[in-house]
């Protein structure tokens, strides 16, 4: 019988398979928006990390995929796209990120590039966001922001003559207002979307109808640089996994709408998409919904997501309960502005940002704290290069600052300088930027040495001086200053200063004898002081030469000079260094502090200025900031601790006997257990040197923390370095490192970040001003990036600390600021990268943890006199000297070489709110230029206010032909940017708002740029 059953049931499905009929099916994809009916804009896209699991490179070939649960290949992705979106008109794709579309497109053929071009001009395939990446919105700084975008934007206008309306950071961990008024509004976007907000935060806004917003983030600049933005209620992926179509898909049932099969489903299917629809529309304002139809690295065959799409919108709007289109993001937008709906407003940011309890993603603004250093010496020394290329004239087949530029762009990725990539994939980054540096390295010697050699402002005629830089000089490692001066060669040291405004300030260089003597461009003798250069500094320089040169040093070095360099604006200063018969150079006095069990008044003053800052006699402690000029004197202290960070061990078991987990900390999230001081060991102290020019005070926290205070004569502000490394982790546990500062200010809860180097805003302890913080965290939960500083007040006092690198810092005690330095995690925190944050450095076969070194810099200031001091001296920090060495035979270089130099007119300085941010020549000669305001409204009393740029003074040797004013990534003038702006209504007021002061027209003729508080002004100069 069962044999006879088996042949009944194969008879009747050959009966069936040979009565059907194969039939094409045409579907209906031409719907438009219908008024009155809800519209579901389906938004096919790809979010394609530039660099992660994987390198760049392995992305975008497909090489590697043993790292991950499915195959990534970005060139496939954009191989399958083209003939799916050939194969019907109404289909849509969206793209962004601009460093493997150029890969991409410069393999393609002539006739591929002209349909792609084709795609483009029917709105097929659009352009979102634009930049070489989808950047960081924490651990970046906005000229990097800038810069990266520009770089992705203008290559678009030139294949394509579009320019990009809409800015897309899905999957950014946090978002900052720079982002929503400086890389959105001020880039001419009409809107922006994200996908990650804090759970409670997007909780909410659901109930609320408030994930679409209008955004004002900067309170100087008002509604003129508002902006629609809109967070995703479901990240960045389609409304369900029921919606979910990619090769991979193993829970989203297909559409299967030919009755002659089996498993017909068309009515289960339309059911399923009203029923999503009609959800989000029920948190959504007006009739319009989006839904993001994508994931990571999808679309790689590009129709299991096209036909399955096309058969929703046929069987949807022939059903007619909403209404299902191919869309993208400005097609949306504009359906949004069309209905004339009041919008809520949003100010301030959306930091910090956790995906759930415990899981607050703020330990990323630390992580891979060496990278993040990296990344802000290479920007700093990629602006300073390319304006010196554009005093000398770019070189059509020299070296170029163009590969230093892209690595940066490709460095800002969300999983780049965040720290938040695989271990080889970071090494990649960083391999990227040494390749960029070395080539801009050659631009500035052979710009600095055509400058020297040129008495006129023709131009260089020859480069004849062979000029040496120092990239390893935090380490104590220079080999053009380390040289025998003893037989008559002289040092030759050629500062110089990327800043609009006249600058002092003291220089340190290793030398190998104390017996030298400095002088200025005019021959004159300089005061000058040696210190020593000791055992801990020597032992960092020693073991990372040779880690990474892969030698050791061929000279032992003892000493560092320090001499004072005063250099004009947008120009250099010659110093030269020579071997003298007996000292010069002044040695600076040692003073030892020992621990003393015996309690005695006695306190030790240090700082050869103003500034002095007092050290307890019995344990050598820092007890009180002194300020004679300003009248402060506050008690102050300096501590270490450490947070171990939780393993992710078994919280409890639930019901089925499984384990539940806590979360781990990791790259990504902060999470503590406990919180443990680190104290000093050792019978010594302090260790103080003593000296004309400055004062250092050494101490030995431990066996793997040293600090270095400097406090300098013509300075207000004490410079604390620091060397942390290895973190021990024998014990098993993970370690955060934080500095606290702790002071007896009264400062209730409240303490001001930065926004990516720009606006500061008001944080407050423990609170959210868009919903009810429910704490879970103290600690991690009131962490905020810091990229140019942090500070505190009460009624009488400003604490200001000021950052060489992004971190993550906050006030977790009122009158202290604790920032973390550094981070050695032995536990992954579960957010894909499946790797430990354990940094180690090898030399040869011994790898040991990371060993950072870094600098901040503290100041006490009056109530209202701080935001002088952090906005100039954090100008300094972002654009130091640039160094460049050479030797000389004889004492003629005075007479032979031009010693001093101004880019500007010699009598003209920019004024102190204004910094030149990009001064750079373009491909087609003309030259790009940006101003940028440093200020806020009411920041200062005296410099928040409209500030006058004379171009004609700034350009004394060239003449301005023609000038234009573009947006801020130069894509388009700025005037037809205006021109096309949206202007949004909003919730509580008929007015915009306050529209914030802006600078007017510049007149040809007199060619001064006005500028106001917080505003950027872009430029394109022909000459």
């Amino acid at each position: 019988m069962a044999v006879e059953a088996c042949c009944l049931r194969l008879l009747v499905i050959l009966v069936v398979f040979l009565n059907v009929e194969s039939k094409f099916m045409a579907y209906n994809t031409t719907s438009q928006i219908v008024p009155g009916k809800l519209n579901v804009h389906l938004v096919p896209h790809t979010h394609d990390d530039v660099g992660w699991v994987k390198t760049v490179d392995q992305y975008y070939t497909g090489a590697n995929n043993s790292l991950l649960a499915a195959p990534a290949c970005v060139r496939n992705v954009l191989d399958s796209l083209v003939p799916a979106l050939l194969g019907d008109k109404n289909r849509k794709f969206i793209y962004a990120e601009q460093a493997f579309f150029q890969l991409w497109w410069r393999e393609q053929s002539e006739a591929i590039q002209d349909t792609v071009k084709q795609l483009v001009s029917s709105g097929q395939l659009e352009f979102i966001n634009g930049g070489m990446c989808m950047h960081d919105e924490a651990a970046t700084h906005y000229i990097d922001m800038i810069d990266q975008t520009t770089l992705g934007h203008r290559f678009i206008t030139q294949e394509f003559n579009v320019t990009p309306r809409v800015g897309w950071q899905i999957d950014s961990f946090g978002h900052s207002s720079v982002q929503a008024y400086l890389l959105g509004a001020e880039v001419g976007f009409d809107s922006l979307f994200f996908g990650r907000i804090d759970y409670q935060d997007i909780a909410t806004r659901k109930n609320e109808k408030s994930l679409e917003v209008v955004w004002r983030g900067s309170k100087s600049l008002g509604s003129s640089a508002q902006i629609f933005a809109g967070a995703f209620p479901r990240l960045y992926f389609p409304p369900s996994d029921n919606f979910y179509f990619d090769t991979d898909n193993v829970h989203a049932p297909l559409v299967q709408d030919d009755m002659n099969l089996g498993d017909y489903n068309v009515a289960d299917r339309i059911n399923d998409f009203v029923s999503e629809a009609i959800s989000q529309a029920n948190i959504t304002r007006t009739n319009h919904i989006m839904w993001t139809m994508g994931n990571d690295f999808t679309y790689q065959y590009a129709n299991s997501w096209f036909s399955q799409m096309d058969k929703f919108i046929h069987h949807v709007n022939q059903d007619g309960r909403v209404n299902a289109l191919y869309s993208t993001p400005s097609i949306y937008t504009d359906a949004k502005y069309a209905t004339n709906e009041s919008w809520p407003i949003k100010s301030d940011d959306f930091f910090p940002y956790a995906s759930e309890v415990n899981a607050y993603w703020t330990g990323y603004f630390t992580s891979r704290p060496a990278l993040k250093r990296y990344v802000r010496m290479m920007s700093s020394y990629h602006l300073a290069a390319r304006q010196l290329e554009f005093f000398k004239g770019i070189s059509k087949s020299g070296p170029n600052t163009d590969s230093l530029a892209d690595a940066l762009a490709i460095a800002q990725h969300h999983d780049a300088v965040s720290g938040t990539s695989r271990q080889h994939v970071a090494d990649d980054y960083t391999k990227r930027l040494s390749i960029g540096y070395k080539e801009a390295e050659k631009v500035v010697a052979e710009s600095l040495s055509c400058l020297i050699s040129s008495r006129s402002s023709t131009g260089c005629k020859s480069v004849v001086t062979k000029f040496q830089q120092c990239p390893l000089l935090n380490i104590s490692y220079c080999p053009p200053s380390e040289v025998d001066l003893s037989k008559g060669k002289h040092l030759v040291i050629v500062v110089y200063n990327p800043l609009g405004w006249k600058r002092e300030d003291v220089i340190k260089i290793p030398v190998v004898s104390e017996k030298v003597t400095v002088k200025d461009s005019t021959g004159k003798e300089i005061e000058s002081q040696i210190l020593p250069l000791l055992n801990a500094s020597v032992t960092i320089r020693n073991d990372h030469v040779k880690a990474y040169l892969g030698i050791a040093p061929s000279v032992t070095t003892s000493y560092w000079l320090a001499f004072s360099a005063t250099v004009p604006p947008l120009g250099f200063s010659t110093y030269m260094v020579s071997s003298a018969a007996t000292q010069t150079a002044t040695t600076s006095e040692k003073h030892t502090v020992y621990k003393t069990e015996t309690s005695q008044n006695e306190t030790i003053k240090v700082g050869p200025g103003n500034l002095k800052l007092i050290y307890s006699g019995n344990d050598g402690k820092l007890i009180q900031y002194t300020n004679s000029r300003s009248s402060v004197k506050e008690p102050v202290k300096q501590s270490f601790s450490y947070y171990p960070g939780d393993d992710g061990g078994v919280e409890d078991y639930g019901e089925d006997g499984n384990p539940h987990f806590r979360q781990a900390s990791g790259a990504y999230v902060f999470r503590p257990n406990g919180t443990y001081p680190i104290k000093s060991e050792g019978q010594v102290s302090l260790t103080i040197f003593r000296g004309p020019l400055l004062d250092e005070i050494h101490e030995r926290i431990n066996s793997w923390i040293y600090q270095v205070t400097r406090v300098y004569r013509e300075k207000e502000h004490a410079e604390i370095e620091f060397t942390i490394g290895p973190i021990p982790v024998d014990d098993g546990i993970g370690k955060e490192i934080v500095t606290k500062i702790t002071t007896s200010m009264r400062t209730n809860k409240q303490f001001y970040t930065d926004s990516n180097g720009r606006d500061f805003i008001q944080r407050i302890r423990d609170y959210r001003k868009d919903w009810d913080l429910e704490v879970n965290q103290p600690v991690a939960g009131n962490y905020y990036p810091i990229n140019l500083g942090i500070y505190t007040k009460d009624n009488n006092t400003e604490l200001s600390v000021l950052v060489d690198r992004s971190v993550g810092g906050s006030s977790i005690v009122d009158g202290q600021l604790e920032l973390m330095l550094h981070r050695r995690l032995l536990a992954d925190d579960d957010k894909g990268i499946l790797e430990q944050l354990n940094e180690t450095v090898c030399i040869e076969h011994d790898c040991k943890g990371l060993t950072i070194t870094g600098k901040y810099h503290l100041r006490i200031d009056p109530l209202g006199e701080g935001a002088k001091w952090r906005r100039s001296f954090g100008q300094e920090i972002y654009s130091p000297f640039l160094l460049a060495f050479t030797e000389q035979n004889g004492d003629d270089w005075t007479n032979s070489h031009v010693t001093t130099f101004s880019g500007m007119d010699p009598s003209y300085t920019l004024p102190d709110n204004v910094a030149i941010i990009t001064l750079q020549e373009l491909e087609d000669g003309k030259v790009l230029f940006r101003l940028a305001h440093l200020y806020e409204i009411e920041e200062d009393k005296h410099l928040s206010v409209m500030a006058s740029v004379e171009l004609k003074k700034v350009f004394a040797n060239k003449k301005i032909k023609h000038i234009t004013e573009m947006s801020l990534s130069a894509n388009q003038e700025r005037r037809e940017m205006e021109r096309k702006r949206l202007v949004w209504n909003v919730q509580g007021s008929s007015e915009q708002g306050p529209k914030g002061l802006r600078g007017g027209p510049v007149d040809p003729t007199k060619l001064v740029v006005n500028l106001a508080p917080m505003e950027i002004r872009t430029f394109t100069i022909d000459f």
